[in-house]
């Protein structure tokens, strides 16, 4: 028969399937509404969602505008082919590290673009064409997995040092996995410990024991997705048996983890620390006993331990031991309770610590002095400690590298604006000095050009020096085309160094280069990055465009020829100034940003930075980040410059939502900008060779079409 039934049952059924249409429709937009609400009437909070398909929509969108504009000019093809020959070229400097007695390095090429981990004898490393002998390749490991791996490092058992875990990220993220891999082998451990994905950290105890930092279930992650329960976790044993041995607290900022030190004369400490605040933690002593609790101030952390003397660093004063010192407690001491430290450096106002290793013997420090690097040796013995420094030359970055409580062989690295980098072999208790053994070759031209050091004065007359790299001849009438670049921030100090692709890129092309070592950072230690925390943190800003104001006096370049870079929480510090001083540049490049300080502390890692920037809890500290705060400050009307915005949609640290949601409010603004967002690469935007060669380009064109013309 006939459908007359049917259709009416058709008819009716498309009326029931119109109203719950409508009826859905109004749920989600009364859904939208309420989450709007909930934001303080934010309209864009649904690019938080990471992953979802309108905000992912919307990034491909966004991409499909800026990637033409950028990759059809004419420039691209060769800056990326620059930067992608210097990242994978084969005569960079395999930076090492000693295990083993050898010398292990991770290493990427053009023939293995995200890596392999190798080493080579100690012997064989000086020799111009090292024996290396291949232990995980992160390629194949990658291909046959169907996973993009992403090295993040090694843990290894010491003094033995044979066992390690390999922490591997798919795509860049901080989330990793660990797995045990055999150094003489050259393989994983059949059935070896494997510890799933998460944000983690692991401490060998023995060979068969570690203590575990990780994601147990519900409840044991802080707000900011750290993890704050420490098991120990027996080989053999699934991780549902593994064992509490200390609780941290949700609220904590950061989280708890586990450290193992050891030195040469055999004594060996576990530490507890519990980041209550991300530059306060309580410390605490790990024996089979329990956990006892150390008697120390918030900001002083372990170091380094060398003849059974445990080093610690300064970040706030411990009695009579200044700020951004470093001192030594006796390990026996620290375990009986009775912690009396003594002074091993105390920097002055104009210096910093910039690192702290231990040989056999010898502790070395490595630190600056008004932003130009110097190494001291001390050794400890039965009179107290004794001090030396190496004679360096003036002007430059060092590093050391390579150092093993094995012996007293350590590694120099040096490095400059102009300077290639070099790396020299020293023996810590030798007066002989470094003999050179690893050089990188010149990867640009830099002759006729010249690095100079100059100050600015901050608006509270605070003296703030920064560094330009230009050409000797170049005229003082404002035309030269400038990059410029600083951090300001978590007590981070950028310094000279060797940088071959802005170089290659920008310097050989007749740009300049500027580094400013601005408040916020670590150029002097805790006091500069404690000026500019929380609501002191208009200083960071201010300082930056003074060094602008003095680079367009000096008439070294000028508003129309300077263009600022940063990243992270140096992409906050784009952010603030393309608000607050549009008139200063032509161009702006914010990178894997913070930018909605309104919300920060609900995106990603956010709530980890609360003792960096402050809470919207605190009335007063909502206040100021209401006021310095890119999103919220952005206005409709202002000439701003055009900036490039780029993220990774693989960031967990930072997210890639605030520079999202920064573009969506330009676009609503009908302001002009550029927006980026890659699929990996975390935080770095560097998951292998070629992306960060792609971002490198994209960059530098950027900068060529806003700076350089056409």
């Amino acid at each position: 028969m006939t459908s007359e039934g049917d259709d009416m049952v058709r008819a009716r059924t498309g009326k029931w399937l119109a109203g719950a249409a409508l009826i859905a429709s109004v749920a989600i937009a009364g859904a939208a509404l309420a989450q709007q609400r909930a934001s303080g009437g934010d309209p864009y909070v649904w690019l938080e969602d990471k992953d979802g398909p309108r905000a992912q929509a919307w990034v491909a969108a966004e991409n499909a505008r800026t990637l033409p504009r950028l990759q059809n000019d004419p420039r691209y093809p060769q800056f990326h082919a620059e930067a992608l020959a210097i990242a994978a070229a084969k005569d960079r400097i395999p930076m090492p590290q000693q295990v083993m007695g050898r010398i292990v390095n991770f290493w990427r090429d053009a023939d293995h673009p995200q890596g392999i981990l190798r080493w080579t004898t100690m012997e064989d490393y000086a020799a111009s064409q090292p024996g290396w002998r291949t232990l995980l390749d992160v390629d194949a490991l990658s291909k046959a997995e169907g996973r993009k791996w992403v090295y993040k490092g090694m843990t290894c058992l010491a003094p033995e040092e044979r066992l390690c875990l390999i922490a591997l990220s798919e795509g860049g993220e901080d989330a990793i996995t660990y797995r045990e891999f055999d150094l003489a082998a050259g393989d994983f451990v059949a059935g070896g410990f494997v510890l799933p994905t998460s944000k983690q950290g692991a401490a060998w105890i023995d060979k068969d024991t570690l203590l575990v930092s990780r994601d147990w279930g519900a409840g044991t992650m802080t707000a900011s997705s750290y993890p704050f329960l420490v098991k120990k976790l027996v080989r053999g044993t699934t991780l549902a048996q593994a064992t509490e041995v200390f609780r941290g607290a949700p609220d904590d900022q950061l989280g708890s983890y586990a450290s193992v030190m050891t030195d040469g004369a055999g004594h060996r400490a576990v530490f507890i620390e519990r980041q209550k605040t991300f530059f306060g933690a309580e410390r605490l002593l790990w024996t089979p006993a329990g956990v006892t609790k150390l008697n120390l101030p918030a900001r002083t952390a372990p170091a380094a331990m060398i003849g059974g003397q445990v080093v610690f660093t300064t970040s706030e004063p411990w009695g009579a031991i200044p700020t951004g010192a470093v001192a030594s407690v006796p390990l026996k001491e620290l375990e009986a309770g009775r912690i009396a430290p003594t002074l091993i450096f105390a920097p002055t106002p104009r210096q910093a610590v910039a690192g702290v290793d231990a040989t056999r013997h010898h502790l070395i420090i490595d630190y600056t002095d008004n932003v130009r690097g110097r190494i001291g040796i001390h050794t400890p013995g039965a009179a107290g400690w004794t001090s030396r420094s190496l004679s360096l030359p003036d002007n430059a970055s060092f590093g050391i590298a390579g150092t093993s409580e094995r012996n007293d062989t350590a590694f120099l690295a040096t490095t400059g604006f102009l300077t290639p980098t070099t790396l020299a072999r020293f023996d810590a208790g030798a007066a002989t000095p470094p003999v050179e053994v690893k050089a990188l070759p010149a990867k640009f031209d830099a002759a006729g050009l010249v690095a100079e050091q100059f100050e600015a004065t901050s608006t509270d007359g605070t003296k703030v020096p920064y560094f330009i790299v230009h050409r000797r001849d170049a005229t003082n009438d404002g035309t030269t085309p400038t990059i410029m670049t600083a951090y300001g921030g978590f007590e981070v100090p950028m310094l000279p160094s060797y940088s071959a692709s802005t170089g290659k890129l920008w310097l050989e092309r007749g740009g300049a280069y500027v580094l400013a070592n601005i408040r916020g950072g670590g150029e002097f230690g805790p006091t500069w990055h404690d000026a500019g925390r929380k609501t002191k943190r208009q200083v960071i800003y201010d300082d930056f465009a003074a060094v602008a104001k003095d680079l367009i006096a000096r008439r070294l370049t000028s508003p129309g020829k300077l263009g600022i870079y940063g990243g992270s929480n140096g992409g906050l510090l784009m952010g603030v100034e393309f608000n607050q001083h549009p008139e200063l540049w032509k161009a702006v490049t914010i990178q894997v940003p913070l930018l909605d300080m309104l919300r920060y502390e609900k995106i990603a890692a956010g709530a980890s930075w609360v003792d960096e920037y402050g809470s919207v809890a605190v009335p007063a500290e909502r206040a100021f980040l209401a006021k310095i705060s890119p999103y919220h400050n952005i206005r409709r009307g202002v000439a701003y410059p055009e900036p490039y915005i780029w993220t990774t949609t693989k960031d967990d640290r930072v997210g890639p939502q605030h520079a999202r949601k920064f573009a969506a409010r330009l676009k609503e603004y009908g302001l002009p900008y550029l927006f980026y967002e890659d699929t990996a690469g975390g935080h770095s935007g560097d998951a292998d060779i070629e992306q960060g060669a792609r971002m490198q380009a994209l960059q530098m064109t950027y900068f060529a079409q806003k700076l350089m013309g056409k």
